[in-house]
């Protein structure tokens, strides 16, 4: 769509990367074909000492070398063909044109997500720089929780001071946590109107979100334990929100507000309630027979409206006729307002967004994020090119709401009027109710996807598999900003839970390579692939952690000698990968510590996170267990926190992650030194070079496990008892295998 003086959004073709990144693929991949053929030669030698043990032991570093270089050659489409693109809101056509937008904020456990917090997300949404009467705004609270309703009431009463106070002075930080908590506004927010009037009002509002939240904390003082009923069992509950005193908040420049509806569907423990993707579905119903707007914002309760562009801009994208016949979301990268500068935890996963998305944005789009993006509405109901259907067959995919489907197919826009309707609410409940979906392809073909725990990643998926495109929008100023993990025992659960769904993916039928080769280009499946494969990172990695190690203890060369040519193949493989990391950590305008951050996270993830998500996703799989989902704790320890502002990583976290991680690192320390000794007294430095060269190299990653083994004692570190417990697993594993080799 061209409005004005040009196009609404401009895509840019980021040639240099290409060439350098195509160049890169060649050059690794010509290396890798000479690194097969030496491994390879070595199985059709006739050498005489060859041995059973350095035959496995080659087999072995063989299998996980090949491994590594399938991951590897699947990732490699991420940087087929990066793009960035522009946005001109400033184009677009006037207000009364633009269309309705819905905005789901999903909730689940207001103590490890704290209600305040969760209600600054929601005014934020209330607030955006869009017409108010064409924005809805859903909270999902999954708990069912009488404190979170309270906070909505609470919220929306404060809403109505803020809105006209952001409006009237151009504020750009809508977020009343995070303006409030600004120290200097530097003038940018301040209108044309006199700084004593604008200091008054802002006083004033400030007032307003104190007294907000008092009530919200005096509440869930007053009324903890109170619930009569639990978050996983309890009946529907939808309430349009009105407020709790809307008397005393009436102003005198009276402004039109955005709906704000509560929704807590119904849960029993005997029915399985599909974790976030269930709790979107539901929104998605109710939100069809209240305002059943053509277009969807989905934000996690943690993750506010940093900017109140973000509807404009995404509509430059839905909007243009090139794109929108096909288009299903617009999807905003995730930022976080909570990350220390060192980021010791790679908090930011600067390696999807600041790398993967661009390039799935330059085949056919990103894969859907969970949150911070714009969807099309339609696109969860059908294909792109798919004609109507007769009622039964609707009926069947839907479910029986005669209402719901009568908005959904013949796109009638809800009356206003309807909303305070007996028969509205009843037929809510019914939507919101959870037998609903019993006989229905609700969570199967169309709504958000419930395969597996990552919904976001497998609906996206199988939009694109239905023909679907998306896009990829990174404006200069963040326009979302929410909350990230910054202590080790958090990341390495969200990251367990993260990979148990995609390693379930990975391995069921809908597996990219197959499933999604036979629908998408095989560029976009790859990608998709290498998402769902990667925790199987954890099979190699493992490999390279202790086979080289336990070899190089006992004497078994498995890599080429000095005085060999091909060594210099090896090692060009092993920096040539390093420095193309460090080039995209650099390039994407972040730090070395940055890319050390990065390579540290990957190893300790890759033996501990990895393995226990490949292994849920398997036990899943083959039905042994359930898959499982726990939100992830907002809640900051002092301590902790502190901690991790200094850039000490804090290892108060399970033995189970812990026992993994120290017991390689103690076997590397163990192996580093007895092959040093060994060449020292026996000889063969020349044939065990390289293996003495692993072991030192993943010491010197591992550095912070073994500081908070041996030198710290704070309470982050490394209990005893692990140390000691590893110590006994890494001896255990060296004279099982030793043995083995003998």
């Amino acid at each position: 769509m061209e409005h004005g003086s040009g196009p609404l959004n401009l895509c840019h073709v980021l040639t240099k990367s290409i060439i350098i990144n195509r160049t890169y693929m060649l050059v690794h991949v010509t290396a890798l074909s000479a690194l097969v053929y030496y491994r390879a030669s070595f199985f059709f030698s006739e050498s005489n000492s060859r041995d059973r043990a350095t035959t496995l032991a080659w087999l072995i570093i063989f299998l996980a070398e090949l491994g590594l270089s399938f991951l590897w050659l699947l990732s490699q489409a991420f940087r087929w063909r990066p793009v960035r693109r522009a946005a001109f809101p400033e184009r677009l056509p006037e207000d009364e044109k633009l269309p309705p937008i819905d905005v789901f904020v999903c909730t689940a456990d207001p103590d490890k997500e704290p209600t305040v917090d969760v209600m600054n997300t929601v005014v934020s949404a209330m607030v955006l720089d869009y017409p108010p009467e064409k924005l809805h705004v859903y909270l999902s609270d999954d708990g069912g929780s009488p404190l979170t309703l309270h906070g909505t009431r609470e919220a929306y009463d404060f809403a109505r001071w803020r809105l006209p106070f952001c409006k009237r002075y151009g504020i750009k930080t809508r977020c009343p946590k995070a303006y409030f908590g600004e120290e200097d506004e530097d003038g940018e927010d301040i209108g044309t109107n006199s700084d004593n009037e604008f200091g008054s009002d802002k006083k004033k509002v400030k007032e307003k979100y104190e007294l907000f939240k008092e009530r919200v904390y005096v509440y869930r003082k007053k009324h903890r334990g109170d619930s009569s009923h639990t978050s996983r069992d309890h009946p529907p509950t939808i309430k349009v929100v009105r407020g709790n005193a809307p008397d005393e908040v009436v102003q005198a420049h009276q402004e039109p507000m955005p709906r704000l509806i509560y929704v807590s569907r119904e849960k029993r423990p005997s029915h399985h309630h599909h974790f976030k993707a269930g709790a979107l579905n539901v929104l998605l119903r109710v939100s069809g027979v209240i305002s059943n707007s053509p277009y969807i914002l989905v934000l996690d309760c943690d993750m506010y409206c940093n900017d109140p562009s973000s509807a404009r801009q995404a509509m430059c994208f839905h909007l243009d006729p090139r794109l929108s016949r096909t288009l299903t979301l617009v999807q905003f990268p995730q930022r976080f307002h909570n990350i220390s500068e060192n980021d010791i935890y790679d908090s930011k996963i600067r390696t999807y967004f600041w790398t993967c998305f661009y390039g799935m944005d330059g085949l056919k789009g990103p894969v859907l994020s969970g949150t911070c993006v714009y969807i099309k509405r339609e696109s969860l109901y059908r294909k792109p090119t798919q004609e109507g259907s007769d009622l039964m067959d609707l009926k069947k995919l839907f479910g029986h709401s005669n209402e719901f489907i009568k908005y959904l197919w013949l796109k009638e826009k809800p009356s206003k009027n309807t909303i305070a309707s007996a028969a509205l609410g009843k037929e809510t409940q019914l939507l919101a109710s959870c037998g609903y979906e019993n006989g229905t392809k609700w969570g199967e073909e169309v709504g958000f996807m419930y395969y597996s725990v990552v919904e976001d990643y497998f609906t996206g998926f199988t939009l694109h598999c239905k023909g679907w495109t998306s896009v990829y929008y990174t404006p200069p100023k963040p326009q979302f900003l929410g909350t990230a993990t910054t202590n080790l025992s958090r990341m390495l659960i969200q990251s367990t839970r993260w990979y148990s769904g995609l390693s379930q993916v990975g391995i069921s039928r809908f597996c990219p390579l197959i499933y999604g080769s036979l629908r998408m280009p095989i560029l976009q499946s790859m990608c998709y692939a290498e998402l769902a494969l990667f925790p199987f990172y954890c099979l190699p990695i493992c490999c390279f952690a202790t086979i080289p190690q336990i070899c190089l203890v006992n004497g078994i060369s498995i890599y080429p000698e000095v005085s060999s040519p091909y060594i210099i193949l090896f090692a060009f493989i092993f920096l040539s990968s390093l420095c193309k990391h460090l080039y995209e950590v650099v390039a994407s305008g972040h730090s070395v510590q940055t890319f050390l951050n990065e390579q540290r996270i990957w190893m300790i993830k890759s033996t501990t996170s990895y393995v226990y998500g490949t292994m849920d996703a398997v036990m899943t799989q083959i039905g042994m267990r359930r898959a499982s989902f726990l939100p992830t704790n907002k809640v900051d320890n002092d301590e902790q926190s502190k901690r991790y502002e200094m850039g000490i990583v804090d290892f108060h976290t399970s033995i189970m992650f812990l026992a993994p991680m120290v017991t390689i690192v103690i076997l590397n320390m163990a192996s580093f030194i007895g092959g040093v000794a060994r060449v020292l007294t026996l000889g063969g430095c020349n044939k065990l070079f390289l293996q003495i060269a692993l072991s030192f190299f993943v010491l010197l990653m591992s550095y912070p496990v073994i500081e908070a083994m041996v030198l710290r004692t704070d309470k982050g570190r490394i209990p005893r008892s692990v140390t000691i417990l590893s110590t006994f697993l890494s001896s255990v594993l060296l004279l099982l295998c030793s043995s083995f080799l003998m």
